[in-house]
């Protein structure tokens, strides 16, 4: 073999072997929301009920303690990406009501959202906890890279609904339910559509943290750190915009 063919088949070689190392992320179709959603916390529109979630949570640094699960969905239209999370919880506890508070001290849900896949390093991290507290920030180079710090989401709404009483142990909870809609606008400096167009990609981390009693960390798309650590672009999940509609008008 000579040293060209040599050179190529080593290429090749690598490229197979890259391609069999690379990380496998799980992937959503986020349908289009068939009915309007109104925020209230209580995700009994037509839409909701019909979306599928995306699955599982997952406990990558699980030492002890019950497993709480998480039931995550996600829903579009031309105007706001729409999440909703159902956190199983028997000591639901939050604190922080101030605007970029430490909201991941609470009980507390977050979407990572890295919306051009050209520059997967370039994404948005919300931070929501149960008092309907949020944080946001933008990282443009990774997760070492400086937050931008003027950055701040823009018509952004959120609540939540609670089954059992907030910051009282004495007493087991059933789940708290977080709903938010995110206008698509504040993605549109990254994005490379906005809205997106059907079948356009997204890489996005769903994750859950925080709570004083059994402190949660969980994620749909596990991150491959040894520590806890949601700030991990290259772990996100893929999701799929649809044409396909939940629920009916």
């Amino acid at each position: 073999m000579n040293t060209r063919r040599l050179l190529s088949a080593l290429a090749v070689a690598s490229a197979l072997f890259l391609a069999a190392d690379a990380p496998k992320v799980p992937s959503y179709n986020v349908l289009r929301a068939g009915s309007p959603i109104t925020i209230d916390g209580n995700l009994d529109e037509p839409a909701w009920e019909s979306a599928p979630s995306v699955g599982d949570f997952q406990f990558p640094w699980y030492r002890e303690g019950k497993k709480e699960q998480t039931i995550a969905k996600l829903l579009w239209d031309d105007k706001n990406l729409y999440v909703s999370f159902r956190c199983e919880d028997a000591h639901i506890s939050g604190v922080t009501t101030r605007r970029d508070g430490p909201v991941y001290e609470d009980d507390c849900v977050e979407v990572f959202t890295a919306p051009n896949p050209d520059d997967g390093m370039n994404y948005i991290n919300l931070e929501m906890n149960v008092r309907e507290a949020w944080l946001d920030d933008h990282h443009p180079s990774g997760p070492r890279s400086q937050a931008r710090p003027r950055f701040n989401g823009k018509g952004i709404k959120i609540k939540t609904t609670i089954q059992g009483t907030l910051n009282d142990d004495s007493d087991s909870d059933e789940y708290w339910t977080l709903e938010a809609a995110i206008p698509l606008a504040n993605y549109a400096h990254v994005a490379q559509n906005v809205p997106p167009k059907p079948g356009d990609v997204w890489r996005i981390g769903l994750n859950r943290c925080g709570g004083k009693t059994n402190e949660q960390f969980s994620q749909w798309s596990p991150s491959r750190t040894p520590t806890p650590q949601f700030h991990a672009p290259q772990d996100f999940g893929q999701v799929i915009f649809s044409e396909e509609t939940a629920g009916s008008k």
